[in-house]
């Protein structure tokens, strides 16, 4: 060993460098290598040599679409969650229409009842025919409601 490689790791040992610790930093370094692999490589054939760069550069091609794959499911996720959210803004829209709608055919339902019964004094039949057809509606109205909502919650 030279002298100057000494005072080189002499060095290093004495100022160490601040090392990023995420895991994607570590991946540009490359792991020490005993001596039986060094001697291993070079005393590997020419021909062994270029099947194990295209098996390493195979393992890399692997590696960039594991990653590719990953960037892109997380890209689909996000985009599917944005989607069930304006979805669900979209419901919840369409559910305070639905019920503005239904409490006002409460509320014309209770006035005409009200006007009806102080006009037609003792024919409770004619009420309750009127009242009857009004109440219809307003289930009509009501269960169309909950089928739009059940059908998007299952599909």
């Amino acid at each position: 060993m030279s002298p100057g490689a000494a005072t080189k790791r002499a060095k290093s040992a004495k100022a160490p460098t601040k090392r990023s610790r995420s895991p994607k930093a570590a991946k540009g370094r490359s792991k020490p290598k005993s001596a039986a692999r060094r001697v291993q490589k070079a005393t590997m054939s020419s021909e062994a040599k270029a099947i194990r760069a295209e098996i390493q550069q195979g393992v890399k091609f692997v590696e960039k679409s594991i990653g590719e794959i990953q960037r892109d499911l997380r890209k689909a996720e996000r985009k599917l969650e944005a989607d069930a959210r304006a979805g669900i803004r979209q419901l919840r829209k369409d559910a305070r229409a639905h019920l503005t709608v239904l409490k006002s055919k409460q509320r014309e339902a209770a006035a005409t009842l009200k006007r009806v019964s102080t006009a037609a004094g003792g024919s409770w039949s004619d009420i309750k025919h009127t009242v009857d057809s009004i109440l219809a509606d307003i289930r009509e109205t009501a269960s169309a409601g909950v089928k739009r909502f059940r059908s998007a919650l299952d599909g």
